[in-house]
């Protein structure tokens, strides 16, 4: 039986904005009654990636953020957002991997769960793939991927009727500085760290893509297929 089938979208350096507007796009074309054009057969979905082209703020269904912290970080030059993921607030910015997995669910054998476990995992194998041995997922209510006691992967999602939106934003270049500014994920005395941090030179975002996308197709167990333009 062949693997399901996801459609992998690299937006390059991308407005978080025109994130979430493809990211709806996907949405409602995975939610629709099937028609000429949609998802069919063993196509799962799509997987959105870029680099934030700017410094964004997001809070979660949680919230995390006051209305006093929010005019404070606009101050700052950043862009604050509220998005309908799960968890509290993060930064997202340049250097940094974005991934928005926009899956239906029953097409991978996966529910909630298992579907974040596996972001975990996608993470955990990029930094072995990468070199780093001592990445670890942990329980909630510290989701995502650390190394000691710094998280280098938040993992934020959403997930209705199956399907899946958000994702992950695993730290590469990133200027951690931004993470100062907040409490990231509500997580009082843990910190932030970067795979430039833990490897001590600069990993990009461009460097990190071919591993990422051999590190997800085996954690989802899926065949990724380009496309050209993200429509």
């Amino acid at each position: 039986m062949p693997l399901p089938a996801v459609r992998l979208l690299w937006l390059g350096r991308a407005r978080y904005s025109d994130l979430l507007a493809l990211q709806e796009q996907w949405l409602r074309r995975l939610q629709v009654d099937p028609r000429p054009g949609a998802p069919s057969g063993t196509e799962a979905g799509a997987l959105l990636v870029c680099e934030p082209a700017g410094p964004v703020y997001t809070g979660g269904l949680r919230g995390g953020l006051t209305p006093e912290e929010i005019t404070r970080l606009r101050a700052l030059g950043a862009e604050v957002r509220a998005t309908g993921r799960g968890g509290l607030a993060t930064f997202h910015g340049p250097g940094q991997l974005l991934c928005h997995p926009v899956l239906d669910l029953r097409r991978l054998g996966l529910r909630l769960r298992t579907h974040v476990a596996a972001l975990e995992a996608c993470a955990v194998r990029l930094c072995e793939l990468l070199g780093l041995r001592g990445a670890r997922a942990r329980p909630p209510p510290y989701t995502g991927v650390w190394l000691g006691e710094r998280k280098i992967c938040a993992i934020g999602v959403r997930c209705g009727r199956h399907i899946t939106s958000h994702g992950l934003a695993l730290n590469c270049s990133t200027d951690l500085t931004w993470f100062e500014h907040i409490v990231p994920c509500g997580l009082v005395g843990t910190g932030v760290t970067s795979l430039s941090e833990a490897l001590q030179r600069l990993v990009t975002v461009d460097e990190v893509m071919p591993s990422f996308l051999v590190a997800f197709q085996e954690t989802f167990k899926c065949t990724l297929i380009s496309e050209d333009s993200p429509s």
